[in-house]
């Protein structure tokens, strides 16, 4: 086997605490907990012969150094932990909007994690591919396994896993037209003026259970970087009042620090008349995914 093809699922925080107190690192304590959508970039990762570094293809193109990019990261960390020359073709197709707190290239490092651990005979579940995995970023050891997870530490240490949900749950996405929320700049304006986390513990009750349905999910969301990201970008707040204004909105919150909003739907019918409108008012990337 000399190339392996995965498809990296964006993700949604219904959970997301952030506390004001850092930790030796000078990272924040969070709390998250974060589902998978069937929506998805595809990675494709070859092996390569007289190369010594990662070869990098991104479409559309990225405006990233090679070696700034995560994938490059996560095949570079992953190689000097198992001991092997990084001699790879990175290829990925992106379908997962950037700067929209879904996790992105967070998923694509972990992809490249995982198509390497195939490759190379590793176990992708390892302390090395989870220190891999953790060295790329805080988000990327969820993707190692994107069941639903609550991650605690800096929001990249796995503290228990939950059951798939046993129906899919239809959600509508709106991300704002321009540039999204910094992560950097999210969390100097939490450092400013912030709520104080709310306690994850029913929501992780209730995916326990397996008792995780759209109306029981739309209740316990919760995620104090939401309002800074409506106070960093006008365009996120908008899109969140009228979102949740909707009679087919459930409920729903920004994603990780922005800029994308999604609202929990009782059905597809009820998310695509959502779409359509955001469309027709809001002209920017809109659509239907599913949190399994």
């Amino acid at each position: 086997m000399a190339a392996v093809t995965l498809r990296a699922p964006a993700k949604l925080n219904l959970h997301l605490g952030i506390f004001a107190q850092l930790d030796e690192r000078g990272y924040h304590r969070a709390d998250s907990l974060m589902v998978a959508l069937d929506l998805c970039d595809e990675v494709r990762v070859e092996l390569l012969e007289g190369v010594h570094t990662p070869q990098v293809e991104c479409v559309p193109a990225i405006d990233v150094p090679p070696e700034r990019n995560t994938v490059y990261r996560a095949a570079v960390e992953l190689a000097k932990r198992i001991g092997r020359e990084p001699a790879v073709r990175i290829q990925v197709q992106k379908r997962v909007p950037d700067q929209a707190g879904m996790g992105g290239s967070s998923s694509d490092a972990a992809a490249v994690i995982r198509a390497l651990c195939q490759l190379w005979g590793a176990d992708a579940q390892s302390p090395q591919a989870s220190e891999a995995a953790r060295a790329v970023g805080a988000d990327v050891p969820f993707f190692l396994d994107p069941v639903p997870t609550l991650l605690v530490g800096a929001g990249d240490v796995v503290a228990e896993k939950f059951p798939a949900l046993c129906e899919p749950v239809s959600v509508a996405l709106v991300r704002p037209a321009g540039p999204g929320v910094s992560t950097p700049a999210a969390y100097a304006a939490f450092d400013e003026e912030h709520e104080e986390p709310a306690d994850p513990a029913a929501l992780c009750d209730v995916l326990r259970r397996g008792e995780a349905d759209a109306q029981t999910l739309a209740g316990l969301l919760a995620n104090n970087l939401d309002p800074v990201a409506c106070r960093l970008l006008p365009a996120v707040a908008e899109v969140r009042e009228w979102l949740l204004a909707r009679d087919e909105s459930l409920g729903g919150q920004v994603t990780g620090s922005g800029s994308c909003v999604f609202a929990v739907c009782e059905s597809d019918e009820a998310a695509e008349r959502i779409v359509q409108a955001a469309k027709k008012k809001f002209g920017c990337w809109t659509m239907i995914s599913h949190i399994s």
